[in-house]
């Protein structure tokens, strides 16, 4: 890849999250299986010793819609990201935004699949329940199989109508919108917590690749995710 005239900046470990990863929340709506809507959630650092916690996006937005999503986030108003999610097609379309730069890569199932195995987990279903914004949510204990001894809670919620929204991620199993978990990506561990949610109509057009996104392909991402560390 030819090299590009930037400052080095180390973000890009935590906030491009191969995430298809659904955090619901917001203005109480019951039995909605409204399927369409805007989430927006908080986020933070697991590891508050990690070097790049201090770096780590604090909020980020969730648009969805039946089987597609997209999740948006940005650092200290410099750093642009988005992960486009369909989960018909089996594909993840990761975009950045950076200076002068604007590109995206695609992700296939196999893709997919490879990136997953770096967060291995094993999920045990529980009978505890909670509401969270008004929605009934359901408790999960995850276990990180390569730190047996570190468990966590993860929390869902089967009122918001995509069953399967969770296909594209470790938490496949679960079949609900995730409120309350945590992913990690390239060496960063986040937790991801629901602070609000509103129903809306969406059109389809937020779910395409931006017109103004060059195409590059995974292992040119990977090289400049590497260059701008």
């Amino acid at each position: 890849m030819k090299k590009s005239n930037i400052i080095p900046f180390p973000i890009f470990y935590f906030v491009l999250i191969t995430v298809s990863f659904w955090i619901i929340s917001c203005n109480p709506i019951k039995n909605s299986n409204s399927q369409e809507g805007i989430i927006e959630f908080d986020t933070k650092g697991v590891d508050e010793n990690h070097p790049l916690y201090s770096l780590a996006p604090n909020s980020a937005s969730l648009k969805f819609k039946n089987e597609k999503f997209t999740l948006e986030m940005s650092v200290m108003g410099l750093f642009n990201t988005s992960i486009i999610g369909d989960i018909k097609t089996k594909t993840l379309v990761q975009t950045v935004k950076f200076m002068n730069i604007n590109q995206a890569c695609i992700e296939n199932e196999a893709d997919i699949t490879k990136s997953n195995l770096d967060y291995p987990i094993k999920i045990l279903e529980t009978n505890e329940t909670k509401e969270i914004l008004g929605l009934k949510c359901y408790k999960a204990k995850v276990t990180k199989l390569n730190q047996p001894s570190e468990t966590f809670d993860v929390w869902y919620t089967k009122e918001l109508g995509v069953e399967n929204c969770n296909n594209l991620t470790v938490y496949a199993p679960i079949k609900g919108m995730l409120l309350d978990y945590r992913i990690q990506k390239m060496g960063m561990e986040l937790h991801f917590k629901a602070s609000s949610y509103k129903p809306e109509k969406l059109t389809d057009n937020i779910f395409e690749i931006p017109a103004s996104m060059k195409i590059i392909s995974i292992k040119e991402m990977t090289d400049f995710i590497t260059e701008i560390q």
